[in-house]
């Protein structure tokens, strides 16, 4: 004879077991999702950025930034399909589809005849909101992962169009690169967005005027370069947008009972790297740390259904904590001494040379002592060799300095010979070396906090960042 009790045990208690087992679950979600990726951002400018921090306070040692207290650590490899050193568009389409394409890719298989769709749009299907910021162009190629596919990173244009039919709810920092088209002969971007229902804004005072039920947004600042990029963070006043109040307005935005999805590119440190700007470099990473701040200020409100992930594409520059020429000595603190970044200074070196009576050295000296510190007492004296550099420098952009096409790869990259060896000088009377003005195809760091985060601890590829993400949000399967 089957007893009360038994009937509990067999039929009832299971089925509260069930409901309850599935309600801590569903509780247990991440609905809250910010993606944080610093383009070009390995290890090593982490530490170097800790450290300059903590030498402002004259100490030797490594002052943490908000993410790297996080509670998981993991490091992930990022080779493309069909290359080890990775560019932004294969990376960043691994990063927001959990799948390898090939070098210059968008939002494509690696034979470019099949679309992947990336965590973005899965979620804006699911009624999730969706933000997709960066300080560089919005149709830039990381951003554009999240919403685009094309066959080229180079289609600006079409990847606008991508961008205005993917009816995200929010974008904002930099605007439309070649609105018009490469030619200038299209409708414009920013037209046709407003026509689809976009509320395009500029500046900080419109930014900031927007309300909570303001949807279908485009946010850029109202000084942008020629890129359509943010300054960046050693070059911006007041009237600049920082990646910080962007990330403010993206939550006042989006957030709803359902949840939201918030991708933001740190990607102005990788033109800093590829240009081995330490200094310009540092003061991104430091406007990257004050942007994750302002997430963990939501996350400890929702911190059970809040995640916060920050890391990278791939490492740029190569740059290393010690240089040789200082044996085992650094002085980070000298890099407050640079006052513009490596772009600002050849834009002013451009406008003053072409000048013909400003073209003496004696003014080329002059400036980068008003801008670097260089020439100066002490640590920032000019050595021989260093005068040297600054004087072959001044002689290539001259054109009288007859190198070989290497030669002028190797000493100066594709910048202005002049602004990068001031850089260089700097950087290395700081004690920091750089090994390429490229991409490296060294792992990158992974910083993880809130529900799910312990997913991200280890070492993998980048193509799994999203799909632990979709498994702390519930829709893995």
């Amino acid at each position: 004879m089957i007893t009360s009790n038994r009937i509990l045990k067999i039929v009832i208690f299971p089925v509260i077991f069930f409901f309850f087992y599935s309600g801590f679950l569903h509780a247990q979600q991440a609905k809250y999702i910010f993606y944080f990726i610093s383009d070009g951002m390995g290890m090593t400018h982490v530490a170097v950025t800790e450290a300059f921090l903590a030498s402002q306070k004259n100490e030797i040692g490594f002052e943490r930034l908000s993410f790297t207290k996080f509670p998981t650590t993991g490091f992930a490899n990022n080779n493309a399909l069909n290359r080890l050193i990775t560019c932004s568009a294969a990376a960043g389409t691994a990063l927001s589809t959990g799948q390898k394409t090939t070098i210059n890719t968008i939002g494509m298989n690696g034979t470019r005849d099949q679309n992947l769709y990336s965590i973005a749009s899965i979620v804006k299907r699911e009624g999730y909101k969706v933000g997709i910021i960066s300080n560089v162009s919005i149709n830039h190629a990381t951003p554009s992962v999240f919403y685009a596919h094309q066959p080229s990173r180079n289609n600006y244009y079409e990847i606008g169009l991508d961008l205005i039919s993917s009816n995200y709810d929010f974008f904002g920092g930099g605007g439309f690169y070649q609105a018009t088209g490469k030619d200038k002969d299209k409708p414009d971007l920013y037209q046709l967005a407003k026509q689809a229902g976009y509320h395009i804004v500029r500046g900080v005072d419109q930014l900031n005027n927007l309300k909570r039920n303001d949807n279908r947004v485009i946010a850029i600042s109202n000084f942008l370069t020629k890129a359509a990029s943010q300054d960046f963070v050693i070059d911006q006043n007041r009237n600049d947008i920082p990646l910080s109040l962007l990330i403010d307005k993206a939550i006042e935005l989006l957030d709803n009972d359902k949840g939201f999805f918030i991708m933001a590119e740190e990607g102005n440190h990788d033109w800093a790297a590829h240009a081995n700007d330490g200094a310009t470099a540092i003061w991104n990473i430091i406007g990257l740390s004050d942007a994750v701040e302002r997430a963990l200020e939501f996350y400890k409100e929702h911190p059970n259904e809040t995640l916060i992930i920050v890391t990278a594409d791939h490492e740029t520059g190569g740059i290393t904590l010690g240089w040789s020429g200082k044996n085992y000595e650094t002085d980070l603190l000298l890099l407050i001494h640079q006052k513009v970044s490596f772009s600002k200074f050849a834009h002013l070196l451009d406008s003053t040379l072409k000048i013909p009576e400003n073209q003496n050295y004696e003014l080329i000296l002059k400036l980068i002592n008003e801008y670097f510190g260089l020439g100066g007492e002490g640590e920032l004296a000019l050595s021989d060799y260093e005068n040297k550099l600054l004087s072959d420098a001044w002689k290539c952009w001259k054109g009288e300095l007859q190198i070989s096409d290497m030669e002028k790869q190797l000493n100066y990259g594709n910048e202005n010979p002049i602004a990068v060896t001031a850089t260089r000088i700097l950087n290395h009377k700081a004690g920091l070396g750089w090994t390429t003005w490229a991409h490296t195809g060294t792992p990158v760091p992974v910083f993880a906090i809130g529900q799910g985060h312990e997913m991200f601890n280890g070492y993998y590829h980048i193509t799994d960042i999203p799909k632990k993400i979709k498994m702390a949000m519930g829709l893995d399967k």
